[in-house]
Parts: structure tokens; sequence; C-alpha cells
């Protein structure tokens, strides 16, 4: 499929009335896990493309260029608020948040499964640990404080226990930030990597930004805040691999592009007939928008379309589906790094006065005011052991003991083993 082969619509064809703007909402109890999981990146893209747009037309002069963005964007944010209307309203807060953290573990790693920059990969693989213990932490909060086993929220397709404990993720924001691609050198592919992901990323950040303070107790008000954190510097970590080369219009066309693959991807392997032919209604629109883009690069930056993209061709429809195999594989052999500047170490191999050490220092002086760790311990205190879903023990022993949450794996020297990150 190379969407520039496509023919597309008139832009202003494409604006919709209210009643073609309201969806027919899923229902929460039959909805398949990863139809979800779709409906949250394909709101996350939408808000991404739409923000891109906005900071575009805050840096340009030309208001020629400033309303054709403003013609697209609009339909972008009519496309993203259609999307985010398809979670029923008696979803609650909590459950929608297992759907955030299903989407960011089998996202990442389904992307680490194909991507060839081994740069790319180390930092998916890196955070994928990350959203995984996320998973676990909101897991055990939901069935404290709703009754609701979060397995099967997620088809028990996924398992929820401990990753690379969230105490641990906490680092100098100076460690976050890693070396980015340059888009005219890299695999598609890659490309689409690293704006899928920081769109992902971007959109579970935004998401418990603005639900932090309607969480119903302090217990969760403080770990969504403490995990809001968390996403601020995956979405450091991930839009520092974006090329930082490339114009804005080159980055628009890329952008489209990456929203016309999307859907595509969507369509081809959606299970539910009526959100298929959403999928199917927001690839037309985004042919539309890419075809538009294309002709603001050629006649701002006199650049056509093969100079910023060389290769049109999509890959592989991109699937959301269990990743139970990847996950552990990662977890047997990584837990045990930490970020150091553009890199990631061994924390036996930094210094005692590395960035990593001096910051835990700071924001976790005591364990105990940590509420990642205290939603764990309480939960223990009420039922004897921690909750979770596994197909087998954790391939990590340390994190294996259900009575008791460790806040030593990933975060002090030695606290389990690792061997090293693996590249494709």
């Amino acid at each position: 499929m190379n969407p520039f082969n496509e023919k597309p619509k008139a832009i202003e064809k494409d604006f919709q009335n209210w009643k073609q703007m309201y969806p027919k909402s899923y229902d929460k109890r039959a909805i398949d896990p990863y139809t979800k999981t779709r409906i949250i990146l394909m709101n996350g893209t939408e808000f991404e493309a739409n923000w891109f747009s906005h900071q575009f037309a805050r840096h340009v002069c030309d208001n020629d260029l400033r309303r054709d963005l403003a013609m697209t964007r609009m339909i972008e944010k009519q496309q993203q608020l259609k999307i985010s209307l398809l979670k029923p309203a008696n979803e609650t807060i909590l459950e929608h948040t297992i759907g955030y953290e299903q989407l960011a573990v089998d996202l990442t790693a389904e992307l680490a499964k194909r991507e060839l920059d081994c740069n790319v990969k180390t930092a998916l693989d890196f955070a994928l640990l990350e959203d995984f213990d996320h998973l676990y932490r909101y897991a055990n909060l939901l069935e404290m404080e709703q009754g609701i086993a979060a397995e099967w929220l997620v088809g028990r397709y996924t398992e929820i226990m401990p990753g690379r404990p969230t105490i641990a993720h906490h680092r100098c924001p100076l460690d976050n930030v890693k070396r980015s691609i340059n888009a005219k050198d890299s695999d598609t592919q890659t490309v689409l990597s690293t704006m899928i992901i920081t769109a992902a990323e971007q959109q579970t950040m935004n998401y418990y930004m603005n639900v932090t303070n309607f969480a119903s107790t302090d217990i969760g008000r403080k770990l969504y805040q403490e995990i809001a954190l968390v996403e601020e510097e995956h979405v450091t970590q991930y839009e520092s691999l974006m090329d930082p080369n490339a114009t804005w219009l080159e980055m628009l066309l890329w952008h489209e592009y990456t929203e016309c693959y999307l859907y595509w991807s969507c369509y081809m392997t959606e299970t539910d007939a009526y959100i298929k032919s959403l999928w199917e209604e927001n690839f037309a629109m985004e042919i539309s928008q890419l075809h538009k883009a294309a002709e603001l690069l050629k006649k701002y930056e006199h650049k056509e379309w093969q100079e910023v993209i060389k290769d049109p061709e999509f890959p592989a429809p991109l699937s959301l589906h269990e990743n139970i195999e990847y996950v552990r594989k990662i977890l047997d052999t990584t837990v045990q790094y930490t970020s150091d500047k553009e890199d990631y170490k061994l924390l036996k191999t930094l210094p005692k006065d590395a960035n990593f050490f001096r910051y835990q220092e700071i924001i976790n002086p005591s364990v105990q005011i940590v509420p990642s760790h205290n939603v764990i311990e309480e939960f223990i205190s009420r039922r004897g052991a921690d909750y979770r879903y596994q197909v087998a023990p954790s391939p990590v022993p340390e994190l294996r003991n259900r009575r008791e949450d460790n806040t030593s794996v990933g975060r002090k020297p030695n606290a389990a083993d690792s061997t090293e990150f693996t590249c494709n």
C-alpha cells in the first residue's frame, strides 16, 4: 500500500455535522481489549497531529499557510473527539487506565520486535518494563478500590506482575534525552516507530495529567501523580529520538503519513464491524490530508514528497496482540538497567555520584512516601498477597514474592541479575 497512489477528496468534504460526529460508544463488557487499545492509540495519534499543527502555526508568519493548517486541523480535532467518545460513560477512569497500560505494553513490544535501529529498539525495550510495572500498580488499585480483576479487562493477553519497579523509574531529566534519528537515512519503519510511540506515550501522559485530580482517593491521586511524571520522562525519551533536522513541512508530511499507516493498520486488524467502518472513514480523511501536506511542501519548500519519504510503501500492518514471551525476555535480561545520558547502563557500573542516585535521593528519600509502593503495601496488608495474573513465575526471582513489594530491583546495584539489550 502506497498512500500517495490513493485518490484524495477535497479537504472540506470531510467536515461532519453534530449527528455524524457523535459515535456509538462501545460496550465495556463485550469489547475486545485490542479494539479498545486501537481506539486509545488513534485518539492519541490525532491529538499529536492536532497539537503539532498548533505549534507549527505558532512558528510561521504566512497567514495563507496558517489558514491551510487551520482547515486540516479542525478536521483532525473532529476526528479526535469522535474517537475519544467511543469510550462509554460507564467506564471508570481506572478501568480505562488499564487499557492505556495494556496499549503501552503491547504496542511497545510490537514496535521493538520489528525495529532495525538498535538505538530505537533499546529505548523501546527500556521503557517497556516501566509501562509493564505501571499496569501492575494500577491493576492492584483497581481490584482494591472497585473489586475488578484487571486480567479480564486485558483479556488475559497481557500478564500483570511487577516489571522494573516504579520507584526505580525516577531519573534525572538529563538522562532522558537520547540520540535522534535522521529520517532521510532511516528505514520507514524506524521513522514510524519514533512517531507512533511518541504520540502514544504523550497521550498517556496527558490522560494521567488530566485525571489525577479526579481520582476518588488520596492513594489513587498520588499514584496517578507519580506515574504521570514517569510518562513525562518517557515522552522526553521518545521525542528525542525523532529527527530534529526535519523542517516543519517535512514533519507535517510524516505526521499525515503516520496517520494513514495507523488507520490502515487498524482497518486491516479490526474485528468489530462498526469500529472497522470508522477506521476506513478516517483512513480516507487522512489520504486527503496527506496529499494536502504534499501540496504545501511543494508550494512552500519546492520539494516533492519523494524527497522526504523515499520508501512510501507501508510496512506490514501494525498488529496489537499478546507479547507475553517477549516481555518476559526483556524483563529477564534488562531489569537492572537505568538511563545514563544517551546510553543505558547497568546500575553496578555507575559511579556513586551518578545523576540517577542523586535524583533518587531527592525524590525518594524514603520508600514509605512513594505512592506506587504504598498501593502494593496497602493491598498486601488487606489481602495477604498482591494481585497478579501470570502464566508462570516471574523470570526475575527477586520479583516473585507476593507478600512484599521489592523496592531495590532496578534501583540498587546487584539487586538482581541482568545481561544486555539485544538488537534485531
